[in-house]
């Protein structure tokens, strides 16, 4: 059951991403600005002095985005492969990393159809990024939980 429950969370994750992916520009900027906007008002009430600029930060939160969504991505893929039987560490990560990489790369040739939105090779490089930290996280953590308990 729980192996189902694993990649059930993987397709509804993937489908997420698959959602924000067909916004249009416009859509998918007004939802990174609304963001970018809370995070801005929040640092002026701190630091009211700081002057914030919009595009920059919008950008940087829309590229912290890809990073963290496909991060959670990894963390999925590979709690789903463990759960299905592959539990080498080697082979687990990188059928993840694979995995993930390839949806990366598929969701970026998904917005070749996306008006205003277009394929970057460098996001395909940050969502990688990101499900490689996820995965790392999973095993370094799997592994000290392993390690502590046979101690």
């Amino acid at each position: 059951m729980t192996k189902i429950i694993s990649w059930a969370a993987v397709i509804i994750w993937m489908s997420l991403i698959f959602y924000f992916s067909q916004q249009q520009a416009t859509a998918s900027n007004e939802l990174s600005t609304g963001i970018t906007e809370v995070i801005i008002q929040t640092v002026e009430k701190i630091a009211p002095d700081m002057g914030v600029d919009l595009r920059g930060l919008n950008h940087i939160v829309r590229k912290n985005a890809h990073f963290l969504i496909y991060l959670v991505l990894g963390v999925l893929v590979i709690n789903a492969l463990r759960r299905s039987g592959v539990h080498e560490y080697y082979r687990s990560m990188v059928l993840s990393i694979l995995i993930c990489a390839l949806y990366a790369i598929s969701d970026e040739v998904h917005q070749l159809f996306v008006n205003g939105r277009g394929p970057q090779v460098k996001d395909v490089f940050i969502d990688s990024a990101g499900a490689i930290v996820g995965i790392s996280l999973f095993c370094m953590i799997d592994w000290i939980l392993n390690n502590k308990n046979t101690h």
